[in-house]
C-alpha cells in the first residue's frame, strides 16, 4: 500500500510526550496497536513534514 492507494481501514491517533522524554505517536484500531516513539528533534522534523504535506494537499484540492 502506498500514499495514493485508497483504503477502507480507519484508525485513531494519539500524540503526546512520554515520561521518558520521547514523543509518542500512538496509532490504534480494532486490529492494530502501534506505539511509535521519537526523540524531540525527530518529532519536530515529522511535524514539519506534516505541515508541508498539508500545504501540498491544499494545492491539489484548490
Amino acid at each position: 500500500m502506498g500514499i495514493n492507494t485508497p483504503s477502507e481501514h480507519g484508525a485513531d491517533l494519539q500524540i503526546g510526550a512520554t515520561d521518558k522524554g520521547m514523543v509518542r505517536l500512538y496509532v490504534f484500531s480494532e486490529s492494530l496497536d502501534l506505539p511509535l516513539d521519537f526523540d524531540p528533534e525527530d518529532a519536530e522534523a515529522i511535524a514539519e513534514e506534516l505541515i508541508a504535506a498539508a500545504k501540498a494537499a491544499r494545492q491539489v484540492t484548490g
